[in-house]
């Protein structure tokens, strides 16, 4: 068999082409890493978005859990993959927003080793007491801690979470000093508010949302944006008179370097599941809010990235958090 010269000639210049180049993407399964348990609300929040985002892709999406180091163990791995779009990371707070403030020599750099995709939801986190506590509102609690200031405890799921560094914006916010005490998860805080050990704690929604149907614990308010479906009748921080939002995140970042197309791609997979209807319905089972459409894109999950980690550095210099 012979092939003609112009073609024989063009042979060299396509054996250069990287694949990438020319294959469909993706042109294999899609890996998203967890940088924790399976179980855990970031576990699921990936299940959930990958079999979504499978049919959409034309590949299968599979979830690998990689904890340690509180999520750096896999952020690192993600940072330091091929960067082709085949490998994710279920990017949350920890990992990507107040690590730099905790951890000083990181295997990573959260702003310059990660390319945003989208970001998927926000979980409110909560405001709490026991059910026959005297305080029934944020207002009670604010006025308790004006009057006793560093007296009132309140429990948080530990050092540099999520919700101690809402505290720390509370107490900024409404002038106030609590004394904080972290613990290791909010399934150890929350118990110890039923318990009578500690009168105030921040927590996830998924840890008091059993306690509360039970009539154990009464939820003052959710740091969520508007009232949350799953409990209508609880009032938000900003309608108790402090202007405050925020709660746990989740949303997929690649490695630096990965291709447009496949970030584009990838992105536009992660709208379509977004806007499933099963999706929506599932979340507001957990009590999870889908996240505006303007933080959805890559560009737009970046702008959000950069002005959460602002916040949180500013936050954390107010209550001279350093890192270790």
């Amino acid at each position: 068999m012979t092939f003609p010269r112009r073609a024989a000639l063009a042979l060299p210049a396509l054996a250069i082409v990287p694949r990438a180049a020319c294959a469909a993407f993706p042109d294999r399964p899609i890996r998203i890493v967890v940088p924790f348990a399976a179980g855990t609300s970031s576990d699921l929040q990936a299940r959930i978005m990958g079999e979504r985002m499978a049919p959409v892709l034309g590949q299968p999406v599979v979830v690998e859990n990689r904890a340690g180091g509180g999520g750096t163990v896999g952020a690192e791995a993600v940072a330091k993959s091929t960067p082709d779009g085949h490998t994710l990371l279920l990017g949350s707070n920890g990992p990507l927003t107040n690590a730099p403030v905790l951890q000083a020599r990181l295997p990573y750099d959260p702003a310059r080793d990660f390319a945003p995709v989208a970001m998927m939801t926000r979980s409110p986190l909560t405001l709490s007491v026991r059910a026959d506590s005297p305080w029934r509102s944020v207002v009670d609690v604010l006025a308790a801690a004006r009057a006793r200031p560093g007296d009132v405890a309140i429990g948080s799921s530990g050092q540099g979470s999520a919700t101690h560094f809402l505290i720390e914006q509370v107490m900024a916010t409404a002038g106030v000093r609590f004394t904080h005490v972290p613990y290791r998860g909010s399934s150890v805080s929350v118990p110890d508010v039923v318990a009578g050990n500690i009168p105030l704690v921040m927590a996830e929604i998924s840890t008091i949302l059993p306690l509360w149907r039970g009539g154990q614990i009464r939820i003052l308010a959710m740091s969520s944006a508007g009232r949350m479906p799953i409990a209508p009748d609880v009032p938000t921080l900003k309608e108790s008179g402090l202007d405050l939002t925020g709660g746990s995140w989740a949303g997929l970042v690649a490695a630096t370097g990965t291709p447009p197309v496949a970030v584009t791609t990838l992105a536009a997979a992660v709208r379509a599941g977004l806007a499933d209807a099963s999706y929506r319905d599932r979340q507001a089972q957990l009590g999870a809010e889908i996240v505006a459409e303007s933080e959805q894109s890559p560009e737009g999950f970046a702008s959000w990235l950069e002005r959460e980690r602002a916040s949180i550095r500013a936050t954390a210099e107010r209550a001279g958090i350093r890192p270790e």
